[in-house]
């Protein structure tokens, strides 16, 4: 079964900049969509920057010129380097996986909220939390 570990999250300064990780094991196969999503206090959890098998990246509009997902090969591990933070940026982070999703099915997976995003991405980490102070 898929493992994955989130790291990086923690108090930052409007402004600030802060870099998540996803630590992901037995990935077996290649072909693996990878994201980051969030979910805040009272809001439902929401896409924040996908990351297709061949580096194909999409990013939600409110973190599009701020946050940049990448990983060091296609099994993880996975990254969100967060420039530019902002109050509004403040909720849990978790880092998801899903074997054979890729293309434009891997680039749509950002716009699954809430529950349904249970239903595309199979594994998922914890999370680790950012808070960010005005």
């Amino acid at each position: 079964q898929v493992q994955l570990v989130e790291s990086g999250g923690g108090s930052v300064q409007a402004g600030g900049s802060l870099r998540l990780t996803c630590a992901a094991s037995r990935l077996y196969y290649s072909t693996y969509c990878m994201a980051w999503f969030r979910q805040a206090p009272g809001k439902e959890r929401e896409g924040v920057a996908v990351i297709d098998h061949d580096g194909s990246t999409n990013y939600a509009d409110a973190v599009k010129g701020r946050f940049t997902i990448s990983k060091d090969s296609a099994k993880g591990p996975l990254y969100l380097q967060m420039n530019m933070l902002k109050p509004d940026d403040t909720a849990t982070y978790v880092c998801a996986a899903q074997d054979n999703l890729t293309g434009h099915g891997c680039m749509a997976a950002i716009e699954a909220r809430g529950a349904k995003t249970l239903g595309v991405f199979a594994a998922w980490g914890q999370g680790t939390q950012v808070t960010v102070s005005s």
